[in-house]
């Protein structure tokens, strides 16, 4: 492969940058993306406007690249046909089929280059681990007529998400535009996508009768916190099985009912030292997975672990702009959150590249060293629009079907370039014991200055 001598620069000045830049030209290329809004959309239709040109200027906005769709409209004001408006029009139109097809479709395309640069660690082997949450979309500014008096925050939807915490992926978002929709009505979906020994983990929430006969008629598994309304027919003793960080471990066996159906199953008990921040003191979980697959404290372990879901929504918040305020129409909120995910599953290769790079170098100190999230996404936002003027479009096109392998080679030999300091996650020391607030409390401010002259 010959590439420029301006790339080559940027590869050994920012080789994160191009990473992200070549996986996001793979994610979202532009006649798959194309294609699926044929195959999906069902009212919508392509005029002048492409969908990949509509996620293309999304994707500047969500990366935080441009603050604004008005100003990353403006930056590619010569590659769209349309004005301004039909672009708004178009946006706030979006199906929600299509939203997630695009986020199913991105780690479709991503899944074989992880694979390429090794073997994530199995949390359990011959099986694979999906991690079930919601994320409902915060409420927008009142920007439409019907919201111009509503007190109450517009919430513009929501979604469910299915993480694998081992590639790092989002493999599914079901999304919904009613934000007051009861999340297990949203399920029917996710039982569609299971797959044998797909094996799902989720809160108390996900617990019904259904969704647990579900996985487990396409068998699937499932590791999901009891409810409390969730009706056992029969269970057995309790019997102790050891303990883990959180407390002691108990198990039985139990059976469930749904219409003339019988499961059986075992629900894990965790009697925790602390209690939870809603109070709770014990925790069941109940589980389709044999002992002899996964034992009682290797079921808690998966449960204490569907936390990376949460990780996954506050790095989305925290270093992507997730959710703009300005877009109310429920199509556009969508839209842009499903984008997002794009990005996240890109992230998570360029992660996947970069930890495979630490573990060919011969210092130890950066071999063990853990990354800063906040640095890699800084990093590619604030390179990205020095490669848009110096390098054309041309120059990235190759990555769009290239094969898995060879990206993968060829991330890992651009990440020999990588300065690792800066990209080193900075380990907060403890704080400070709160001191109690007793002087000036007749007044409503006091100038820094003066204290410190006195002091």
């Amino acid at each position: 492969m010959v590439l420029s001598d301006v790339f080559e620069r940027f590869v050994k000045d920012s080789p994160v940058a191009v990473m992200a830049r070549a996986l996001m030209e793979r994610a979202l290329e532009p006649s798959t993306l194309d294609a699926l809004f044929r195959k999906e959309a069902k009212q919508q239709y392509e005029k002048e406007l492409l969908f990949s040109s509509l996620v293309n200027v999304m994707a500047l906005v969500v990366c935080g690249i441009r603050p604004t769709v008005r100003t990353a409209y403006q930056a590619m004001r010569k590659q769209l046909p349309v004005t301004l408006t039909a672009l708004y029009a178009k946006l706030n139109r979006v199906e929600v089929g299509t939203c997630q097809a695009l986020v199913a479709d991105s780690s479709q395309r991503l899944r074989p280059v992880i694979e390429a640069l090794g073997t994530p660690s199995a949390w359990l082997p011959g099986y694979r681990i999906k991690v079930l949450d919601g994320n409902h979309i915060a409420s927008t500014e009142r920007r439409l007529d019907v919201l111009r008096d509503c007190a109450a925050g517009p919430l513009p939807g929501q979604s469910l998400v299915v993480l694998e915490p081992e590639t790092g992926l989002v493999t599914q978002m079901v999304g919904c535009e009613d934000g007051h929709a009861q999340e297990r009505s949203l399920l029917e979906p996710v039982l569609a996508a299971v797959e044998p020994k797909d094996v799902y983990i989720g809160d108390r929430n996900f617990c019904t009768l259904g969704f647990l006969f579900g996985l487990a008629n396409r068998d699937g598994f499932f590791v999901i916190r009891q409810h409390a309304n969730m009706p056992v027919t029969t269970s057995g003793t309790l019997r102790h099985r050891g303990r883990t960080e959180s407390g002691e471990v108990f198990e039985q066996p139990v059976t469930l009912k749904l219409d003339e159906e019988k499961l059986v199953a075992r629900r894990i008990v965790i009697r925790l030292d602390t209690p939870t921040r809603d109070g709770d003191t014990e925790m069941s979980i109940l589980t389709n997975l044999s002992s002899d697959v996964a034992d009682a404290a290797a079921i808690a372990g998966f449960y204490r672990r569907r936390w990376t879901v949460e990780s996954l929504f506050a790095r989305i918040e925290r270093n992507l702009q997730s959710e703009l305020a300005t877009l109310a129409y429920p199509g556009a909120a969508l839209l842009v959150f499903a984008v997002a995910l794009v990005a996240s599953n890109v992230f998570a290769v360029v992660h996947a590249a970069m930890t495979a790079a630490q573990k060919t170098v011969e210092d130890p100190k950066i071999a063990a060293m853990p990354l800063s999230n906040f640095a890699i996404v800084e990093e590619i936002r604030t390179t990205h629009r020095g490669m848009g003027i110096a390098l054309n479009e041309e120059c990235w096109q190759q990555f769009q079907s290239m094969a898995p392998a060879p990206l993968a080679k060829l991330l890992l030999r651009w990440a020999r370039h990588i300065d690792w300091d800066p990209f080193r996650k900075s380990v907060r020391g403890l704080k400070l014991p709160r001191t109690e607030r007793t002087r000036f409390r007749d007044k409503p401010h006091v100038s820094t200055a003066r204290l410190l002259g006195r002091a």
